[in-house]
């Protein structure tokens, strides 16, 4: 009796990570987004005593970066233990290296990755096959899967292949697309995969191994009398791969009944026109032809599976005789080839053959660009042409070297009977994960087929997110988003206007809407647009106010349960007491760790969304609507209107390539997020001017720069809007005839609530209500930001909390998480030195939130006009890229100093001596800088001097900049720490601030070298074993390092000092800021960040210290503990107040006291530490 196929639903990582599991005993990572989550689901499972096919657990080891990760894998390997890594991108850049090495040495192994494309003209986290494209030369055998299903097959053809062939395997599957779309598969068990495993030759791999019982010497260096001959001693293993692939494959067919090849065909036996192609696109290609064939026509798809080495042999096996024309489509770009690969290596094997078809190439897809049935249609249609275009692309209009097919209209041809839902939900609202629970139920409770697929925008939590779901009675291929839903469901009430949330609802279907408002409210608030649609369209309108149900039941801004309950309830796709059974069960699963309570509040909400839900009636008069184009903003710049809004409207696709002519090299125009006004907040804070006293402490903290004090004077006092409360500013002396308001920006504030939270009246004066009852606070922002300059030159700027507020925020209104940690130390940055600042920031949260086309939270100065000039190069490269730019400018400026010095002696001015000497006298000092400089453009104005000329032709380089290095722990801790360490050491006048979340906060939360003892993270999922790396000390080491250790919740003044210490140091600076993130799961939540940064040092946990070299000269301790004595008794409550340690005591209880305990000890022997340092004598001795 034939076993019954076990189903599971699953998106691609988890299948890669499931098959590679049972074949390693070896697991060398490091996160990069999309591969970290296989890396995730294996120290998980080995956490939790899940064992390969040896009996144990995977031993993990997470290395400092890829390059790392690739040697550790080598070591490994050679050592005699099967091992494996996951990556991505530019990790799988780094590792390229060692995979030379691991493939020149012939050592079985498989890396995994999930293809994403390279950073170039700009950084993208999504797919394509840019990077395994550039690991081609490598050596590595290469096996592409097409879905979740083919990965969850072909991943273990790899294993296997590999041990038999010691050819080393890249097993890759598109980013994104594969990796994060959730598919209802067959499973393969280990008792599937076992029996196919030659213990033979794993015995035969460890005896190759090197080991003191048999020594050998490995890796030696080879002069040019034999290089060439070893090298070529290594064909006859690539030449017996195919064939092994060939027979594991029909190895796997015997068990799944699904048939592969490394080649394999799919359409008409005697089609004259196919595509080749590889990945996820495949799919979509097969449901075209299935389209097309049901109308008669007569088309193919060659399927590439191994893709390297090449096989002639099986491709022309599968190549119909009949095929006359072929396009093969490549996912990746190399600029100046011939073609791209796939399609240059299909030309090669066709190459004087007999009657070779006609071989057209074209690219699609890039960076995760939607490729769909239409644009496929587009390519078959040019294949019927006379003379078909040759180097094309499709899904995009190229209306500048006109290289795109047609786009033609999107067509349905997904099987009957297939059910399509879309979601919009806002980034942390947990749209997103009740959408993978609500299709995991459907998988798993029914028969049915389904698909899961999430869109995001780049911001952090509060970002734009949209869920696409299929299930149906067949298996779904469809590897696009959906384009024609049954229903649409819109979790966000500001979404209305922004985003056209009914597209493409078929007739019929169903519409939910998260209302705020009642139902005569909500019909008013509806765009016109909206309701002759839904009218035309016999839509069945619903509304439930899961906003008011989240608050009510202690949920806050998440609504995700109540609206999956509502989803279930409303399109009964199953019985709705089924759905509530499996979301129970699901809550348990998910927030089992975090306690009754939080479990409790979540059955709460399963009831309230199915007993919620209000049925709107549509008029039929909606449909005699007329619908205007809307007014448009005269006052909007082009840039806004064309550009920007299009993009944020998320229909940055229909955007032609002629967008982009003059920024070709990826440059996007400063400030454009003060244009985005999301209107994402639940509530804001609304502030109450008698009890103000005007300590500007709310705008210090505020993580959005969206609350802000003005100084008003008396004409701009007489043209305030109606009704615009004010104070006299005090003290009088100090702002004479000056009135003060604090204004917030409604629309731009993310509702987190710090502002309130630090606000030290003895009554609050800002108290939060909902965004809806603070509409008149927008057109008041606008005329308080437009009409009301800032007073920043009235007071020094840099002497107080309250005088640094009055500075205009050079960085506003980022995509950083509500209550972000991070981005009020770069807001005080930006207000003190701004004008004249260049920054060099990391890949991570920071470089997310800090420059994601089209929103650049970084602009000008509204009175200079200069701002701060902001750039991104890679993660692990920052510091050395901040370096070499402060290096271009000391160049210049060393050669200004040259042409002045040489006119000083011989022809120039004595005006122009005066300058020329003084602005070389204080080249150095920040405090002088303008000044001087003003007068060198000043005294040159109009003089014709060969000299003056040279001078101004540089004097964008005459101020001093004040060069800034941005990024996170993963950077300054592990990959980058190299550089930092060497750029640190050069002695150069640079500035670097680290925002310490300990994890890795951009890539999801895994643990960094930053992460303490105890701290949950991805990666330790039993806690972290290990203390936390003191970046602080080792920089303090080369006593020549201006370093401090900050936390603005903790010591608001304390920060302001060492940003101006750190500026005026005459070298290197390291600022390491204590940053909570959502990645802690701080209980007393992100709206009171500001109040964790002062437990975690009233406790011990952080300390707040500034080591200046400086003082050192003078005979003094360099070296100050700036904060007090800790109440040690407060540890352990601080620990149990954020998740990252919490559920640890849920998960491991037998380990999380032993682990806290550690943690406090360490915390205690660097607190020790310090307190030695700030007692040592530095007296002359004598």
């Amino acid at each position: 009796m034939a076993n019954k196929k076990k189903f599971i639903t699953c998106d691609g990582n988890y299948a890669a990570a499931h098959i590679s599991y049972m074949f390693s005993e070896v697991a060398c990572i490091y996160p990069i987004t999309p591969s970290s989550t296989m890396a995730e689901y294996v120290d998980e499972w080995a956490a939790n005593g899940k064992t390969n096919m040896f009996g144990r657990p995977v031993r993990l080891a997470e290395l400092q970066s890829e390059g790392g990760a690739a040697g550790a894998v080598h070591g490994s390997l050679q050592s005699g233990a099967l091992t494996t890594t996951y990556t991505a991108s530019q990790g799988l850049l780094l590792m390229i290296p060692n995979m030379y090495k691991i493939a020149g040495e012939l050592l079985p192994c498989v890396f995994h990755i999930s293809a994403r494309a390279l950073a170039g003209h700009a950084l993208s986290i999504f797919g394509d096959h840019s990077d395994v494209y550039s690991a081609r030369q490598t050596g590595f055998a290469m096996l592409a899967a097409g879905s979740v299903q083919e990965e969850m097959d072909l991943a273990g053809v790899s294993h296997l292949a590999t041990l038999k062939s010691r050819v080393p395997f890249m097993a890759f599957f598109d980013g994104f697309r594969t990796s994060h779309e959730i598919q209802k598969i067959e499973v393969l068990t280990k008792e599937d995969m076992l029996p196919l495993v030659d213990m033979d030759l794993i015995q035969e791999f460890r005896d190759r191994a090197i080991n003191p019982e048999h020594p050998v010497t490995r890796g030696t260096a080879q002069n040019p009398d034999i290089f060439f001959q070893a090298k070529e001693a290594a064909n006859r293993f690539y030449d017996a791969v195919p064939d092994i692939v060939e027979g594991y494959m029909q190895e796997i067919k015997k068990i799944t009944g699904r048939e592969y090849h490394p080649f394999t065909y799919y359409g008409a036996e005697d089609a004259e026109n196919i595509i080749i192609a590889m990945g996820s696109v495949t799919e979509t290609i097969r449901e075209t032809i299935d389209y097309l064939t049901a109308q008669g026509k007569k088309v193919g798809l060659l399927v590439v599976h191994l893709y390297r080495p090449f096989s002639t042999k099986y491709f022309l096996n599968v190549l119909p005789k009949s095929v006359k024309r072929i396009a093969v489509l490549d996912r990746s770009k190399e600029p100046g080839a011939n073609g791209e690969p796939l399609y240059l290596d299909v030309k090669e094997v066709l190459y004087g053959k007999e009657n070779a078809p006609l071989v057209v190439g074209g690219r699609f897809g890039l960076g995760s660009k939607d490729t769909t049935p239409a644009q496929i249609l587009s390519v078959y249609e040019n294949l019927e042409l006379n003379e078909p275009k040759n180097q094309f692309t499709i899904g995009i209009v190229d209306d500048v070297t006109f290289k795109s097919l047609p786009l033609k209209p999107e067509v349905n041809v997904a099987p009957a009977g297939t059910y399509e839902a879309k979601f919009y939900g806002l980034g942390s609202d947990g749209t997103v994960g009740a959408n993978k629970n609500s299709i995991k139920i459907i998988g798993e409770a029914t028969d049915k087929y389904c698909q899961a697929y999430f869109a995001y925008d780049s911001k952090k939590s509060g970002g734009f997110t949209s869920s696409h779901l299929r299930f149906g009675n067949v298996p779904i291929r469809s590897p696009y988003l959906v384009n024609t839903p049954d229903f649409v469901a819109c979790h966000v009430p500001a979404y209305l206007h922004l985003y056209d949330v009914l597209k493409g609802l078929k007739k019929g279907g169903s519409f939910l809407l998260n209302s705020i408002w009642d139902e005569d409210e909500t019909v008013k608030r509806l765009p016109d647009g909206m309701k002759k649609y839904m009218a035309d369209n016999e839509i069945k309108f619903y509304i439930i106010n899961g906003t008011k149900l989240g608050e009510e039941i202690g949920l806050g801004n998440r609504t995700n349960t109540i609206m999956q309950s509502a989803f279930f309830k409303i399109t009964e796709v199953i019985p709705f007491e089924t759905a509530v059974y499996e979301m129970k069960k699901a809550i348990v699963k998910s927030y089992g760790k975090m306690g009754e309570k939080v479990i409790n509040m979540n059955y709460a909400a399963v009831e309230a969304g199915g007993n919620n839900v209000v049925k709107i009636d549509v008029p039929a008069e909606w449909k005699n609507l007329k619908v205007s184009a809307g007014t448009e903003d005269a006052d909007r710049p082009e840039y806004i209107k064309n550009i920007v809004d299009v993009i944020n409207a998320q229909k940055g696709d229909d955007l032609p390539v002629s967008t982009f002519l003059g920024s070709e090299d990826g440059t996007f125009q400063s400030g454009t997020a003060a244009f985005e006004k999301r209107g994402i907040a639940v509530n804001v804070p609304e502030w109450q001017a008698e009890n103000c006293i005007q300590c500007n402490q709310c705008a210090y903290v505020c993580p959005h720069a969206a609350i802000r004090p003005f100084l008003i004077n008396e004409d701009e006092m007489a043209k305030l809007p109606d009704g615009t409360k004010s104070l006299q500013a005090v003290p009088n002396k100090q702002f004479p005839n000056l009135n003060f308001r604090i204004q917030v920006s409604v629309l731009d504030c993310t509702g987190c609530g710090n502002c309130a939270d630090v606000c030290p009246s003895k009554t609050k004066a800002l108290e939060m209500k909902p965004l809806g009852t603070q509409e008149a606070e927008i057109s008041r922002w606008n005329h308080m930001d437009s009409k009301v300059t800032y007073k920043e030159k009235i007071v020094e700027k840099n002497k107080s909390v309250k005088n640094s507020q009055f500075a205009q925020p050079l960085f506003e209104f980022s995509g950083a998480c509500a209550g972000c940690g991070e981005t009020p130390y770069i807001k005080l940055i930006s207000q003190l030195y701004g004008e004249r600042m260049m920054v060099s920031n990391a890949t991570g949260c920071s470089s997310i939130y800090g420059g994601s086309a089209p929103s650049t939270p970084y602009c000008k100065h509204k009175e200079s006009d200069k701002g701060i000039a902001w750039a991104n190069s890679l993660f692990e490269d920052n510091a050395e890229y901040g370096f070499g730019m402060s290096e271009g400018v000391a160049a210049q400026r060393d050669r200004i100093e040259m042409i002045m010095k040489a006119a000083i002696a011989d022809g120039a001015t004595e005006a122009e001596k005066e300058a020329f000497t003084a602005w070389i006298e204080n080249k150095l000092n920040s405090e002088k800088t303008e000044e001087v400089s003003a007068k060198v453009r000043e005294v040159l104005a109009g003089s014709t001097a060969v000299y003056a000329k040279d001078i101004l032709g540089l004097k964008q380089y005459l101020v001093k900049k004040s060069q800034w290095i941005f990024g996170g722990d993963g950077w300054a801790y592990d990959i980058g720490y190299g550089g930092l360490d060497h750029v640190l050491a050069s002695g150069a006048d640079i500035n670097v601030l680290v925002m310490d979340t300990e994890v890795y906060s951009n890539t999801g939360g895994q643990a960094s070298k930053s992460t303490p003892v105890g701290a949950v993270a991805k990666f330790a999922a039993s806690g972290k074993r290990i203390r936390k790396k003191d970046l602080g000390v080792m920089a303090m080491s080369y006593g020549y390092v201006y370093v401090a250790q900050v936390a603005m919740g903790a010591n608001q003044a304390q920060y302001l000092k060492v940003i101006r210490e750190a500026e005026a140091y005459p070298g290197p600076s390291l600022i390491i800021a204590y940053s909570p993130c959502i990645s802690h799961g701080l209980k007393q939540s992100m709206g009171r960040t500001q109040n964790e940064e002062k437990i975690a040092v009233e406790c011990g946990y952080w300390s707040l210290y500034r080591h200046n070299p400086l003082l050192e000269e003078e005979g003094k301790n360099p070296f100050v503990l700036d904060s007090g004595a800790p109440d040690w008794t407060k540890f352990q409550s601080f620990l149990l107040g954020e998740a990252r340690y919490s559920s640890l005591k849920k998960a491991f209880p037998e380990v999380a006291d032993e682990l806290f305990a550690a943690a406090e000890v360490n915390a205690k022997w660097r607190y020790n530490g310090y307190k030695r340092m700030a007692a040592i004598d530095y007296a002359a001795a004598e």
